[in-house]
């Protein structure tokens, strides 16, 4: 499986050359992957440096344990979700480190395998788990949510024009039964969609669903504030942490927390004097690049990509 496993780092060098401070230090890659990232970083690191690498699909944890096997430094990789990092860096006895990053999103590897259920362009069982031990799968949503959660997680994460709709479409086909596959609930999007919208250049009428419903399984924007406070909380003075994101909702989390913990006074503007005595915590260093032209034309996913780098104060 290990050697299936295909995915290109977005912004490879410009992340990993933002990151690396100390080529002894220890870095945590808390969304290994197939470890383009960190097969980077842990080619830089010498005999003293660590690489943690953190990931809950197991193909991945497979294709990453290949990569990485014969590295000079010492890696170590956790089969768990970010969202348990205290816990992670605490059974890897390890309280501060010099660098964390965050790749979000999907990878290309999930998206190209059918059987994972996360493409829209694929006929396959809905299920879009990234962890695969996980129970609850978009198996669940589409046919157990109700007409107020879908219209929810349609609008809030999928930001879809017409959520109200697709939303009664799906409530109306479990009548017949449940939705199993992916190619159901696309044709069940397709009838829902005015032709004229379908037909326009605005992409694939079943993109911002299939995302919404995504993000619900593997509740991807619920654990973000969260595990970038407790990654700040364990740099280093002078450590980094590196978020890419690739759509709008994760990117105003990691935009509004880095922006937070890099303020001073946070009180509010209509108050005379500060009361928060709130002190910054990060330094933000590089806000929003995107992706170079050269990288575009040789990986069009990465067309959405944000790079965020903070150090600690």
């Amino acid at each position: 499986m290990s050697t299936e496993f295909h995915h290109i780092s977005v912004m490879p060098e410009e992340t990993v050359n933002g990151l690396i401070t100390d080529l002894s230090g220890t870095y945590v890659d808390c969304t290994l992957g197939g470890a383009g990232h960190s097969g980077r970083i842990a080619a830089r690191l010498n005999a003293d440096g660590r690489l943690i690498g953190i990931d809950q699909d197991e193909a991945a944890i497979a294709a990453a344990s290949e990569r990485l096997a014969g590295c000079n430094c010492r890696v170590d990789i956790v089969r768990d979700n970010f969202s348990n990092l205290d816990n992670i860096l605490k059974a890897q006895e390890v309280q501060a480190v010099d660098g964390i990053l965050f790749d979000l999103g999907v990878s290309s590897y999930q998206l190209d395998t059918a059987s994972r259920g996360f493409s829209y362009m694929q006929d396959a069982p809905l299920d879009m788990r990234m962890n695969q031990q996980a129970e609850f799968s978009a198996y669940d949503i589409i046919n157990g949510y109700s007409m107020e959660e879908l219209c929810r997680i349609f609008k809030e994460y999928g930001e879809e024009r017409w959520y109200k709709r697709i939303a009664q479409f799906i409530i109306d086909a479990r009548k017949n039964g449940p939705v199993e596959t992916t190619g159901e609930l696309v044709d069940i999007i397709k009838k829902a969609v005015p032709a004229a919208v379908r037909n326009s250049k605005g992409g694939h009428p079943a993109k911002r669903i299939f995302q919404a419903v995504r993000i619900e399984v593997n509740d991807e924007l619920g654990i973000l504030e969260k595990s970038f406070r407790s990654a700040v909380r364990h740099l280093k003075p002078g450590g980094r942490i590196a978020i890419i994101t690739f759509h709008s909702l994760e990117d105003r989390i990691a935009k509004n927390v880095l922006k937070e913990m890099a303020s001073g006074c946070i009180c509010p503007p209509s108050l005379p004097v500060c009361v928060c005595n709130h002190k910054p915590e990060i330094k933000l260093l590089v806000k929003a690049a995107v992706a170079s032209k050269s990288e575009l034309e040789s990986n069009s996913r990465a067309k959405s990509a944000k790079l965020r780098i903070a150090v600690k104060l």
